[in-house]
């Protein structure tokens, strides 16, 4: 498995996923959205659906009807209904059900800082994970050492 720790510097994670999430769209991949907080789940669709009109990226809450062929669905836990194969933590929590994913994504900020390096630690005592830092840097990511 393969996990990207996304240090969330200079724009909320409501405004960052939508460019990732269009970018694993278009490497033929399925993404599903976890947090815990349906107030920033209502802010990534929100933002979905304005930040990039020209580029409308398919998207539902899971349990909605369609949800199996929604290639981003937007949930509060880790079940993908829609088979994605890569998982995106918006809210910095790390879960262990990741590792049935093929790729997991978490977006932390300075709020989410310690239990972000805490999961970094631990997975880097995993031989079966491939971790990758990225940090915010002129208005693009860039992977960090």
């Amino acid at each position: 498995m393969r996990a990207d720790f996304y240090l969330l510097s200079t724009d909320p994670v409501e405004a960052t996923l939508p460019r990732i999430a269009r970018s694993v769209k278009g490497a033929g991949e399925r993404l599903l959205v976890v947090s815990s907080d349906a107030d920033q789940l209502a802010a990534i669709d929100r933002t979905l659906w304005e930040q990039l009109p020209e580029e409308f990226l398919a998207h539902g809450p899971a349990g909605a009807a369609h949800a199996a062929r929604q290639p981003l669905l937007l949930a509060e836990t880790c079940t993908a209904d829609n088979a994605a194969r890569f998982v995106a933590f918006a809210d910095g929590q790390w879960r262990d059900e990741a590792f049935g994913f093929e790729r997991a994504l978490l977006f932390f900020d300075s709020r989410t800082l310690d239990a972000a390096r805490g999961t970094w630690r631990m997975l880097g005592e995993r031989e079966d994970v491939e971790r990758h830092f990225w940090k915010q840097e002129g208005g693009r990511w860039v992977e960090g050492p």
